[in-house]
């Protein structure tokens, strides 16, 4: 168990060190390894617990019937997935995949929820700590929405990297997908994607080379 890394982590803000090993043995912790690619959830699966990354990432997206993948989001370390399902017990309507071999802590979320029969004060502020990442993953799904919004892929391109640049305060950054992943995040082709990317290199907008892009000409609205 790593929970020698917990003390930083988001969801056990606030707890004392000493406080976490309980806690695990009484939230029923888990811990397991995936290798890339990897189903760590799919969709119609049911679930009691939440998982947070400690290592690797994970991506959260969905397959239809003709092989289009959707791209809603890519877990970190330190960040959770599956609480809203761990807390209602509904099926998945997801699948969690391994972006990355990864490592995952489950923990059944639905105990902290009830009376603790060992009294646990931390109980409380797990629970605060959990609605605090929950509500930046609403955030997280709202700005996907946001980004798609616009018909044409130029548009959906300039909304999220606008984004990227204002949440870096920096012209130049790294997003956090591959080529396809991005396609599949803004759902556009591939194909049409890398196409307009090119088109805006040749046009000076931007300058781009796998994950890492250079937005030209925006200083002014950056700092302003």
């Amino acid at each position: 168990m790593s929970s020698y890394v917990l003390p930083e982590n988001p969801l056990f803000s606030g707890i004392a060190p000493h406080e976490i090993a309980p806690m695990l043995d009484c939230l029923g912790a888990a811990q397991r390894t995936y290798d890339r690619y990897a189903h760590i959830l799919s969709t119609g699966d049911t679930t009691a617990a939440l998982g947070l990354v400690l290592s690797g990432s994970a991506l959260i997206q969905s397959d239809d019937l003709w092989g289009n993948t959707t791209v809603f989001d890519r877990v970190r370390p330190g960040q959770i997935f599956a609480e809203t399902y761990a807390c209602t017990g509904e099926p998945l309507l997801v699948d969690v995949v391994a972006a990355e071999p990864c490592t995952v802590l489950f923990l059944e979320v639905g105990r902290a929820l009830r009376i603790c029969p060992n009294t646990c004060a931390h109980h409380e502020r797990l629970i605060r700590n959990l609605l605090s990442l929950s509500a930046q993953k609403n955030l997280n799904l709202s700005r996907k929405i946001f980004h798609t919004a616009a018909k044409s892929i130029r548009g959906r391109l300039l909304s999220y990297l606008s984004y990227q640049a204002r949440r870096c305060g920096s012209c130049t950054f790294t997003i956090p997908f591959d080529r396809q992943q991005l396609a599949d995040y803004l759902n556009v082709d591939r194909s049409a994607l890398s196409a307009e990317l090119s088109k805006m290199q040749k046009e000076g907008l931007l300058q781009t080379r796998r994950s890492h892009f250079t937005l030209l000409c925006v200083e002014d609205h950056l700092s302003g």
